[in-house]
């Protein structure tokens, strides 16, 4: 058979079948338009099921699982960090839906929950509790002042959540000073309240005057450097472009002050550096 002959067959082919097609849909065409048209309420949306994963689902009865056979330290941790962020009181149940940790079933967690000291439980929730029941920055404020001698910021830090911003902003306002213990790494915070008297210990009074300060500023400055201060002069430098200039910098003479009975002390707590002065009555 040729190709022209195959051409033909496969065209007539086609035609046929287009004609029973047209047939077919000339017979349907009445029944569909006998069918009443009925309309959809708007207010009734065809409801769509949703699929189950049952993967995710899995997943997450897993993660419940280690988290309950876990050891009781870690479950503990992951309960406390809760009432840290959250700083709210929990049930035993609540504390179930938040983190999954089950209380009421582990009495060993329970009862280590009772007993830590970072833990309030007034018999029916748990809580956060802090050393020192403070809120706000006016509260931090009057605790500072009553330790003189300084305040551990670390144990202040978890009081509330914005308490490490309130002490930058009262170092910031002059109401505190805030210094870096240079042995532990740790941040102690003063009142800046010159009414306050500080007792000094005698043996840091003893420390204090066995020391002997380098007489040239120069050396001063090196020492400073030495200990991991940066001096807020640079007498090095300043005296080469003094010789470079030919300017001969002269020392001023300090002027002695007079000590007079209105003269006020700032070194109060050192009473015996004026022992040996002669005060004239005003």
């Amino acid at each position: 058979m040729s190709l022209q002959e195959s051409l033909n067959r496969f065209k007539q082919q086609q035609e046929k079948c287009q004609s029973t097609l047209s047939s077919i849909a000339a017979r349907a065409a009445p029944s569909k338009a006998a069918q009443p048209y009925k309309a959809t309420p708007a207010s009734a949306p065809p409801k769509v099921i949703a699929s189950v994963k049952f993967s995710n689902d899995t997943e997450r009865l897993q993660h419940i699982n280690a988290i309950r056979k876990s050891p009781v330290g870690a479950q503990l941790k992951r309960v406390i960090d809760l009432l840290f962020e959250t700083r709210q009181a929990f049930t035993p149940e609540d504390i179930n839906e938040a983190c999954y940790v089950d209380v009421n079933s582990n009495k060993a967690l329970f009862d280590s929950l009772k007993k830590n000291t970072k833990v309030k439980y007034d018999g029916k929730r748990f809580s956060y509790k802090s050393k020192y029941d403070i809120k706000g920055k006016d509260q931090l404020l009057s605790l500072v002042r009553k330790y003189p001698e300084g305040l551990q910021v670390v144990e202040v830090k978890d009081s509330y959540p914005s308490v490490l911003e309130d002490l930058q902003a009262l170092k910031a306002a002059g109401q505190v000073w805030l210094l870096s213990n240079m042995d532990s790494q740790e941040d102690i915070v003063y009142p800046n309240d010159p009414k306050v008297m500080i007792k000094v210990d005698d043996d840091l009074k003893q420390l204090f005057r066995g020391i002997e300060l380098p007489r040239d500023m120069v050396d001063i400055e090196k020492e400073l450097q030495k200990n991991g201060m940066k001096p807020a002069t640079n007498t090095a430098k300043r005296r080469a472009m003094a010789q470079v200039h030919g300017v001969t910098s002269k020392p001023k003479p300090k002027k002695k002050r007079e000590i007079t009975r209105r003269t006020k002390l700032t070194n109060a707590h050192l009473p015996e550096l004026f022992q040996n002065l002669n005060v004239p009555d005003s």
